[in-house]
Order: structure tokens, then sequence, then C-alpha cells
């Protein structure tokens, strides 16, 4: 039996409660037929209105979007809270909340999916075919949710996004703030939003480090001269 990455809870009221603390599909779920069938049990296993709270760095894409795809399925009304972090993989899992909450100290992160792939040119350019389907994939379910283009989503995961929770309400992937009482309604601009980018933030001390003549690493010219001398 694998390792959940998951947990019910059900409330006195009779609602039920759902936690991802941790990363998604630690261990398995891609090639295994037992944890997504457990998990889709478990989820209708009742009925009613669904709370899935969110504290995740992320994880396997794939469980992510099948994840995505049963909540998006489930009858009742879904209701997402993000109280640490919904990054990556779990950020996927956020956008089917009919209604996406975030604590005031959450942030919520999208990015590039990634993978590791051994072998040769084919293999490689297999593995970026593979990784440009499955960015698309996971646009389709930023898109729904904000309602951006899919060129600036694009942009966005390409610069690894965070957002605090002001932010992601202004473009659209949160709804509103927890524990305020005039949370924001979506679709109105909020102020004072905070996004950044790794890309953004290493570009930024780059330029305050002291310029450096030295190169770092072999040019194309001198890689191609120690080739010539290889051939016979």
């Amino acid at each position: 039996m694998h390792r959940k990455f998951w947990n019910w809870a059900r409330n006195e009221d009779g609602a039920r409660t759902l936690y991802f603390d941790g990363p998604i599909a630690e261990e398995s779920w891609l090639g295994d037929e037992i944890t997504p069938k457990q998990f889709k049990a478990e989820l209708l296993s009742g009925e009613g209105d669904i709370t899935v709270w969110i504290n995740s760095p992320g994880g396997d894409v794939f469980a992510a979007n099948q994840i995505y795809n049963m909540l998006m399925d489930y009858k009742g009304h879904v209701t997402v809270k993000i109280d640490g972090i919904a990054a990556s993989a779990a950020s996927v899992i956020a956008m089917a909340g009919g209604e996406v909450l975030m604590s005031p100290v959450s942030m919520l992160m999208i990015h590039n999916p990634t993978t590791i792939a051994i072998g040769d040119t084919e293999e490689m350019e297999k593995a970026i075919a593979m990784l440009e389907e499955v960015k698309e994939s996971i646009i389709n379910a930023y898109e729904l949710k904000s309602g951006l283009s899919r060129a600036r989503i694009s942009h966005l995961m390409d610069a690894e996004t965070w957002m605090n929770a002001h932010k992601a309400i202004e473009l659209g992937f949160a709804d509103g703030i927890l524990f305020m009482e005039d949370e924001a309604p979506h679709g109105i601009e909020v102020a004072d939003g905070m996004i950044f980018s790794r890309q953004a933030v290493t570009n930024s001390i780059l330029r305050k480090l002291p310029h450096q003549e030295k190169k770092i690493g072999t040019s194309v010219e001198s890689l191609q001269k120690r080739l010539d001398l290889l051939k016979p």
C-alpha cells in the first residue's frame, strides 16, 4: 500500500475537507493504477460541498492533472483554501476550485514543467515535445480560471512567477483572501499586489555583482578547434 499524500476529514456538520500538505505524489502515481483509483473512490464516497486546503511545493504534474480533472468533475461545490504555498503542480490542483481563497501570507507559484531525460538527441527531442504538450495542458487550467491570454500565462510560466494573495486575485488565479471580513470579489483590481520571478531576481543580483572580465566556460570556437583535432 502506497503512502497517501492527501487526507480527508469530516466536520461535525458532515461537511468534508481534503488536505494536501506536502509534495504531490511523492512516491507513486504515474503507472500505478491503485493510487488514482483510491483517491477517486474516497472523493466519491460522499456527497455535498468540499473544502480543499493546500500547502504544497508541487510534485508530479500528471497526478496533479488527474486530481484537477476529478475535482472539476465532482458534483458538489469545491472551495480551495491556500494557507501556505501552492506551487508548481499544486497550483494546478488549486485551479479546480469554484472559489479559491488565499491566506494573506500565502504564495502561489507557476512555472514550466520539468523532467529528467537520458539518451541521444532523438530522446531529448521527445522529452522537449512532451514538456511542451504538458505545458499546454497546464495553461488550459490556468486560462479557464484566470481568463488571461495563453501568451500571458506562458510568459508567466517561463519566468517562474510567484504571486502573493493580492496579485493572484488581480490576475484571476484567486478569488479572495482568508480571514478578511471584506474579501475582494473576483474581477475587481486589487492594489498593492506583488509579483516577482526567479529570472528577474537572478538578473537583479547579477547586475549588482562586480563585472567579471574572465569568461566562464568554453567558447564554441574553441570546442570546434578541439573537434577538428580529433578528425582523422
